[in-house]
């Protein structure tokens, strides 16, 4: 998917909303236990239920791989069923990749050619020969951490560099990598009051936001400080939409979570 396929599906939509699909049996409705697939059961009444309300789906691969080759498979239908039912979606595998170069290719090649997705998350400490891999694929996107939500961020990401933070180092570095233009960013909901300073470097560049919803990030202050003039958000909500409720009508609680956030980001843009 191009960037401009993403934007228009944005626009279309007036949604920036990305929903992860992080499916943990033990929280998932216990009427779906009885299924061949209860994962991807789960995932299926989801995206049926909000596909019209979001621009991307964003699957954290580790949720998956627990299960070994039976979650891998659900992984696999989940994104075959999103490409073939709603192919304007936009769909990251959250697999925080990135090793030295020709293992990169090999991940590269799993997420882009085997399983079909749009971009991947990856992690930058190992440098550019360990993200240019990913980079080299047209038309689909390689989704950098930059600067994350959790509490350990602060160990490495902010620590000052001969006057100047890793985290902007590191954005400013990747700049100059081979088709720096499939790039895109991690960004945390949580570290609001540092969009600013990141819009700096990376002007234009999409910025993948979790931290929305159940870790407290604020919609409102990410969109104030870090929309760009083509919006350049995913706001991503997982656990606040997937598990809205465990009983027969999650699809349709799930639904309503996801209404909620999509009106919100209707009023921003508008």
């Amino acid at each position: 998917m191009t960037t401009e396929q993403l934007i228009n599906q944005i626009q279309t939509k007036k949604s920036f909303l990305c929903i992860g699909l992080d499916v943990d049996l033990n929280k998932i409705p216990q009427h779906l236990l009885q299924t061949e697939d209860p994962i991807f059961e789960f995932n299926k009444a989801i995206i049926d239920a909000t596909h019209d309300l979001c621009v991307s789906y964003k699957p954290n691969t580790a949720f998956y791989e627990a299960y070994g080759i039976k979650g891998w498979q659900s992984l696999e239908k989940t994104i075959n069923y999103i490409n073939e039912k709603y192919p304007e979606i936009f769909t990251i595998a959250d697999a925080k990749r990135g090793d030295i170069g020709n293992t990169s290719s090999m991940y590269a090649r799993a997420f882009f050619n085997d399983l079909n997705f749009d971009s991947v998350t990856v992690a930058p400490y190992m440098g550019k020969d360990s993200i240019e891999p990913f980079l080299a694929f047209e038309d689909k996107h390689t989704i950098m951490l930059a600067l994350t939500s959790n509490e350990g961020a602060f160990d490495f990401q902010t620590q000052n560099l001969e006057g100047k933070e890793l985290y902007k180092v590191v954005l400013e570095t990747s700049k100059s990598w081979k088709n720096a233009h499939n790039l895109m960013y991690v960004v945390g909901a949580t570290k609001a009051e540092y969009f600013t300073e990141i819009r700096k470097i990376v002007p234009d560049s999409f910025l993948l936001v979790p931290g929305v919803g159940a870790q407290g990030g604020s919609l409102a202050d990410v969109c104030k400080y870090g929309m760009s003039k083509n919006v350049g958000l995913l706001i991503n909500s997982s656990r606040g939409i997937i598990y809205a409720s465990n009983g027969t009508d999650f699809a349709e609680k799930a639904r309503e979570e996801a209404l909620k956030l999509q009106l919100e980001m209707e009023q921003i843009l508008n």
